[in-house]
C-alpha cells in the first residue's frame, strides 16, 4: 500500500486557502457589523479575527454535518432550512466569542442575509485572482 504524503507546495498551498478563507471571513464580519447596528464587536480588530476563525472553524466542520442531518428537512422546504443552519453558525459564534454580539433575531436573519452576500463577492473575487483572471471592470 502506498502513502499518499502531501509536498511542501500543497501544505502551503493549504496554509494559504486557510488564511485567505480567515481574511475573507473577517471582512464578511466586519462589513456585517458595519452595516448592522445590532453586531457589535466591541470596536476591537482583535474581536473580529477572533470571531472569523471561530466562524471560520465552524462553517468548515459543523456546518457540513448539520446540512446533511437536515438534508430531508431541506429537501422538503426547498433549501430554506439551510439558511437556519447558516444562522446557527453565526449564532453559535456569538455564543463562543466574548465581545463579538448579535442582538436580536431579526438582526440574526438580515447578518445571515448580509453574509451570505458578501461571502458571495469575496469568493468571486478570491476565486477569479487564484485562477490567474481579472475581475471584470464595472461600468
Amino acid at each position: 500500500m502506498t502513502r499518499i504524503r502531501p509536498t511542501g507546495a500543497t501544505i502551503w498551498a493549504m496554509l494559504r486557502w486557510l488564511f485567505v478563507s480567515w481574511i475573507a471571513n473577517a471582512i464578511t464580519l466586519g462589513v456585517t457589523a458595519l452595516v448592522l447596528g445590532g453586531v457589535n464587536v466591541n470596536g476591537s480588530a482583535g474581536t473580529l479575527f477572533v470571531a472569523a476563525l471561530v466562524f471560520g472553524v465552524l462553517n468548515t466542520i459543523l456546518k457540513p454535518i448539520l446540512k446533511l442531518v437536515t438534508l430531508p428537512f431541506a429537501v422538503m422546504t426547498l433549501g430554506i432550512a439551510w439558511f437556519f443552519v447558516s444562522l446557527l453558525m453565526l449564532w453559535l459564534t456569538d455564543l463562543l466569542v466574548s465581545g463579538f454580539n448579535i442582538k436580536g433575531f431579526g438582526t440574526y436573519v438580515w447578518a445571515t442575509i448580509i453574509v451570505w452576500a458578501v461571502n458571495l463577492v469575496v469568493d468571486n473575487v478570491f476565486h477569479r485572482q487564484s485562477h490567474g483572471r481579472r475581475a471584470a471592470a464595472t461600468a
